[in-house]
């Protein structure tokens, strides 16, 4: 797969062959689901907590006598039965990650990567690289390329500048490569990726 490279003034800069083992894939919603349920599962927090019978503060003295009230038997007020009670088999503090193989993780990214070229929607740029970090310029070239909600992959280092100038920008998100997942690809109506990325990309999932 060949694509054209473009710089930030929009201007051409040649093209890029692009691996079909990565970027040509028949994008499977079920690999992509599993995924991204295993990567927002990792990320749930996990911290829900109820009190217990046991934890609940209330006096341990037998509210009233046993028999002769024509009521139930009651022992204790932190029973699930009254107000303030403790919770039973309430939710406690536990994570949520589960297990997914690292071949098949990485079959996720390249179904996401293929998905985003499937539909017309990744762009290959020559580099990200700004001389000065001003928020203005790069809000207008990004409006001028028509980007709204994009996620740009550069290479293992990314240009200090253009991280400073995109930070404040609504819509624009920047990653290493080793940061590239799933969930962002897809969140994002466009992917950018440099050639350094592509490079990059293509080496990780080699």
């Amino acid at each position: 797969m060949k694509l054209d490279v473009i710089k930030l003034d929009a201007g051409k800069a040649g093209s890029v062959e692009l691996s079909d083992d990565i970027f040509g894939l028949e994008p499977r919603a079920d690999i992509l689901h599993r995924v991204v349920r295993w990567q927002r599962a990792k990320a749930q927090a996990g911290t829900h907590s109820t009190l217990g019978k046991s934890d609940v503060s209330y006096s341990t003295k037998k509210i009233y006598k046993q028999k002769g009230t024509g009521g139930a038997r009651h022992g204790s007020r932190k029973a699930p039965t009254f107000r303030h009670g403790g919770t039973y088999k309430g939710p406690t503090p536990r994570s949520h990650a589960h297990d997914l193989p690292k071949k098949f993780r990485a079959l996720g990214l390249r179904h996401a990567l293929s998905s985003k070229a499937a539909t017309g929607n990744l762009i290959v740029l020559e580099d990200v690289n700004l001389t000065e970090a001003k928020t203005g310029a790069l809000a207008k070239t990004v409006k001028e390329l028509g980007w709204k909600r994009v996620l740009i992959i550069d290479g293992a280092d990314l240009n200090d500048n253009f991280v400073k100038a995109a930070r404040n920008i609504e819509g624009v998100d920047i990653l290493p490569t080793i940061g590239a997942n799933v969930y962002d690809i897809l969140k994002r109506d466009t992917l950018v990726i440099t050639k350094a990325g592509i490079e990059a990309l293509e080496a990780r999932l080699k």
